[in-house]
């Protein structure tokens, strides 16, 4: 490999890591605003994703020039695909974060109502399926990407258990229902930030492995 050219992958792996620990700092905030309802920390995670954009946009466009100057092939265009869906992936958990911020600001007008579900649960499984995913693209770990795609099912049933519960409360309380629209949502957020989640990990199989694997599942043995 030629040196200008392992010097402009070695930038690129420091640039989508960076954007990672960003991504990740923010959720955990994000998480914290809700746990500790903290109007504060919510909009910390608002202002926060303005220097998420920023950094994925340079991410997206140190990849393009890799792609045009040096023209990978094999391992190496394998990691600068992965780490371009990667970035799309991480901007999204980004967006998401600000998204619970934001309903998490809603849910303080209502006071200490309690909430009808694992919300800490739910919440503590999600971080770790991001923290993992990053840990795996990190460490170049198809092992760690199937894990995080193993737990997958577990969110999925969280949120569908979580929709039914606050179903029922509305039909109970219809004059809170704007509480239980926002903790739904947020019950979403979760559920979309663990497929991202997901793709990141299934991406990370493909760079260490060589092989697609987001139509075969964790459970199939990839």
């Amino acid at each position: 490999m030629p040196k200008h050219f392992q010097n402009e992958i070695e930038k690129l792996k420091k640039k989508i890591l960076h954007l990672s620990a960003m991504v990740e700092e923010n959720l955990m905030l994000a998480v914290r605003a809700v746990t500790e309802r903290d109007s504060d920390l919510a909009r910390r995670v608002i202002e926060v994703d303005t220097e998420i954009d920023r950094t994925e946009v340079d991410v997206e466009e140190e990849c393009l020039k890799i792609l045009a100057l040096h023209q990978p092939v094999a391992i190496d265009l394998r990691y600068v695909i992965a780490v371009l869906k990667i970035n799309n992936d991480l901007e999204r958990i980004g967006d998401l974060a600000v998204n619970t911020g934001k309903r998490t600001r809603r849910l303080l007008k209502f006071g200490p109502v309690p909430i009808p579900f694992d919300l800490e649960g739910m919440l503590q499984l999600t971080v770790d399926m991001v923290k993992k995913s990053t840990d795996a693209l990190i460490n170049s770990s198809s092992q760690m990407a199937r894990e995080v795609c193993l737990s997958d099912d577990d969110i999925d049933d969280f949120h569908a258990a979580n929709y039914g519960l606050l179903e029922d409360e509305i039909r109970k309380n219809p004059e809170a229902v704007d509480y239980y629209v926002s903790l739904l949502g947020i019950s979403r957020n979760l559920e979309r930030i663990a497929d991202h989640a997901t793709n990141i990990a299934e991406d990370v199989a493909y760079m260490v492995e060589g092989d697609i694997v987001r139509h075969k599942g964790a459970r199939d043995g990839w």
